[in-house]
């Protein structure tokens, strides 16, 4: 789930603003908390033992972190390549790149799956130490404020490591013939609730109005998979979501003959893993740890295996959105 105040980002001013992209329903505010699935895989490993302590990171962690040996992260695992399901293991780009950090840190990534408008509100509880979930970095989120400026709740640091943009897909053929999101106008568009790509739509639905057009009639859902659903079906013309999961479903939908991307991706904006402002230590070790991966070729290999090289960034930033 960009640079512009809209996940997961704000197309035309408008998932990258929720990373990114929040809202209580439509704000870009990361809220309310759903239901968390754990991931699989082996927990058994405290990361503590002597190879761990040896890593080249692990003396720059909290304290409890290092002692537990596992640092725990909130997603949305609904979300390929960057983080979907399969085998009851959480797989994608956000966990590799995690695996790779981990190695650096000495200590494990262990990925939950819940809903993505609750990621932030559930770190800040303390239910999860990260929040890595192709989450846009942008002021309102770091400032914890809606679409208004309005204060919602506690906002978040952002370590940066991936850049996207907005992308509008629509069923192969593109049978309603739309060439981007302004061509939305008076049209029905479905799109995950809570991320940045809603907003993106809400703010094109404003300018459709002021321009004496008809706005969108916007279908938010609870998951993108709802939403893709829905384009599908024919029920909305278009859907909004990141550029790189937007490709990964046109390539990959019913072997490439479900969807397509219309136009080119807007506003590219970092996504960033969501850490307490209270947990500055923990932050300046994963910005430490992406810089690392990058100069070892970790993290280029990580993008590689999924396709996702044109999110690259040359190296992390502390709160880089805007």
């Amino acid at each position: 789930m960009t640079a512009s105040s809209t996940r997961r980002t704000s197309a035309a001013k408008s998932r990258i603003v929720a990373v990114g992209a929040v809202a209580v329903a439509g704000a870009l505010l990361l809220t309310a908390c759903g239901d968390q699935t754990d991931s699989a895989g082996d927990k058994s490993s405290k990361g503590t033992d002597s190879t761990a302590k040896t890593a080249p990171l692990f003396s720059k962690l909290p304290k409890d972190i290092q002692d537990a040996g596992v640092i725990k992260v909130g997603t949305n695992a609904e979300y390929a390549p960057m983080e979907s399901e399969a085998g009851g293991k959480i797989i994608g780009v956000d966990p590799d790149i995690a695996a790779a950090l981990g190695k650096q840190l000495g200590v494990r990534f262990d990925f939950t799956s819940g809903s993505f408008d609750g990621l932030i509100s559930a770190l800040n509880s303390g239910r999860y130490q990260v929040a890595m979930s192709s989450i846009t970095d942008n002021k309102q989120r770091q400032e914890g404020l809606d679409d208004k400026g309005k204060k919602l709740g506690e906002g978040v640091d952002f370590v940066d490591y991936f850049i996207a943009g907005t992308a509008v897909y629509v069923k192969k053929g593109n049978p309603e013939g739309i060439k981007s999101i302004e061509d939305l106008c008076g049209k029905t568009a479905a799109v995950q609730k809570g991320t940045t790509y809603e907003e993106a739509l809400n703010t094109q639905s404003k300018a459709c109005k002021d321009g004496g057009k008809k706005a969108i009639n916007i279908e938010p859902f609870e998951n993108d998979t709802e939403a893709q659903t829905r384009v599908k079906s024919g029920g909305a013309v278009a859907g909004v979501n990141d550029y790189p999961v937007a490709l990964d479903l046109t390539r990959k939908a019913d072997n490439g003959k479900a969807f397509e991307i219309v136009g080119e991706q807007y506003d590219a904006g970092p996504f960033g893993i969501a850490v307490s402002k209270k947990n500055t230590q923990l932050r300046d070790a994963l910005k430490l740890a992406v810089d690392a991966i990058i100069k070892d070729g970790s993290y280029k290999a990580v993008l590689d295996k999924w396709g996702a090289q044109t999110g690259a960034i040359d190296a992390a930033a502390i709160n880089g959105g805007k």
